[in-house]
């Protein structure tokens, strides 16, 4: 009973941090994403994919979130988009105060879209809320189809699945059918976009989806 009680202050005050971080960006009319998956899926290759389509589109930064070093953080910067990164030193997950002491170093007033890397894990980061305006989920088709149902509360909780890798597909079991099939049981509103971040396929629905979702956020404000 004490751990489920403490869990329950953990969860309510980081809330009330996620919504004050939501407010913000409401504020600033910045469309924000939290980017989740397991490790080794491609996030980071679809985001420097993804900044290279929108350069010069759509103005964006990065929150970059792992638990040890800055590799990931280091090719973002090299794609030419402002970043700053969140070492948790073993949390298996961002929470909303980590993004919020992040935002200090960030010229906000110049992007549109911020792009939240969370920590490679599709447990943890499902549950916690960072104020964003969307969950993105990430999944390649060299992991299989098990993980929308061994992990449903990442794709419940999602507005859009990236399937990364289909130029492998040839060279798996994974079925897209199932997979289709599978996440829309679970959330039937959720967008799947087919990408490859090696051979860049894909990407064209995906950042045109993506744009939208910035020009209704700035357009609302």
């Amino acid at each position: 009973m004490v751990k489920v009680r403490l869990a329950s202050r953990i969860l309510e005050a980081n809330e009330k941090i996620a919504e004050r971080n939501r407010k913000f960006f409401q504020d600033k009319g910045i469309f924000v994403i939290n980017l989740m998956s397991s490790p080794g899926s491609g996030k980071t290759s679809i985001l420097e994919r993804t900044i290279s389509r929108l350069s010069g589109e759509t103005p964006l930064a990065v929150i970059e979130g792992d638990i040890y070093t800055s590799q990931d953080a280091e090719r973002i910067e090299q794609k030419g988009a402002p970043v700053v990164q969140i070492n948790t030193s073993g949390a298996c997950h961002l929470d909303a105060h980590m993004v919020e002491e992040a935002l200090g170093d960030l010229d906000l007033d110049k992007i549109k879209l911020l792009v939240i890397e969370n920590v490679g894990n599709l447990v943890c980061p499902a549950e916690f809320d960072l104020g964003e305006d969307a969950k993105v989920a990430v999944l390649s088709t060299t992991e299989g189809n098990d993980k929308p149902m061994k992990y449903p509360l990442v794709f419940r909780q999602s507005q859009a699945v990236l399937v990364n890798k289909i130029d492998l597909l040839a060279h798996t079991d994974f079925d897209l059918d199932v997979l289709r099939r599978d996440v829309h049981l679970i959330n039937p509103e959720l967008k799947i976009f087919e990408v490859s971040a090696r051979t860049n396929e894909g990407f064209e629905p995906w950042c045109q989806w993506l744009a939208e979702q910035v020009r209704n956020k700035a357009a609302a404000v």
